[in-house]
């Protein structure tokens, strides 16, 4: 039983939770106070090295997500094991528990090695990938501005992937998607939270992810939006400390062996 039983289907939501999702928590961030003392950069850093308006970063947002709502609906239809009722039977929880898991390593395994592979062939990062790293000082509703076709080839076939492989339901999807979404979102945040869970519970937060970002770190850190077991596997980690700004806030800064 979940609260929208009743109201919206399984696939409606699944569709458009992770959207709404998406722009709730990001406008959060959004709506924050400056924060100087949590800050990874400083404004001044953002207005100065990012290369695109905000304006254009959530018309790219918005573009991106819907082609994953149309992805999702059509993968909703295909898989759909639905009886004549229109109910479908829903797993034990600890079944769902373990295909979120699963969904987790198919998604970061294919997001490292796609995104991993944008940046080593030129022309795929000078055209596609380049985009996203316009957005040099990230910020939260730029997790998602990337360049269509990244888009499509990095974030939404690689959920589709996840989808598929874990066997989860359009319900259980709803859970997976939306706590992606969250993830995703924060490790752009450029912010340093005290108390943030997921900088206490994932190495992989936003700090990590701001080292891939910063010129020095842009062959490093490419495992997202997990874990950073691949990165560790292959040689791609970065480790990073976090020092004090004299100027207030925080850096996260590379720590070469």
């Amino acid at each position: 039983m979940v609260f929208w039983e009743g109201y919206v289907s399984d696939e409606v939501m699944g569709i458009f939770a992770p959207i709404v999702i998406y722009w709730l928590y990001a406008g959060f961030y959004q709506l924050l106070p400056p924060l100087d003392e949590y800050r990874l950069h400083t404004r001044k850093e953002e207005e100065e090295k990012n290369l695109v308006p905000l304006s254009k970063v959530i018309k790219g947002v918005l573009l991106q997500q819907l082609v994953q709502a149309v992805v999702a609906h059509a993968l909703f239809l295909l898989t759909s094991s639905a009886d004549e009722s229109g109910t479908t039977i829903q797993p034990s929880i600890p079944i769902q528990i373990m295909q979120i898991i699963i969904g987790m390593i198919v998604m970061d395994t294919w997001q490292y090695f796609a995104h991993r592979y944008m940046h080593q062939n030129k022309f795929l990062y000078r055209h596609i990938h380049s985009q996203h790293h316009r957005l040099v000082v990230t910020y939260a509703i730029g997790a998602l501005y990337n360049h269509p076709l990244e888009g499509l080839l990095l974030d939404t076939v690689g959920g589709a992937i996840a989808f598929l492989v874990s066997g989860m339901t359009a319900r259980t999807s709803v859970i997976f998607f939306c706590f992606a979404v969250v993830k995703t979102v924060d490790d752009h945040c450029g912010l340093w939270l005290p108390g943030n869970i997921f900088h206490i519970f994932f190495q992989n937060n936003t700090a990590y992810h701001d080292i891939h970002h910063q010129l020095p770190g842009t062959k490093y850190n490419y495992s997202q939006p997990f874990f950073s077991i691949w990165d560790k596997l292959l040689g791609t980690h970065m480790p990073y400390t976090l020092v004090n700004r004299p100027e207030g806030g925080l850096e996260a800064r590379l720590v070469k062996d």
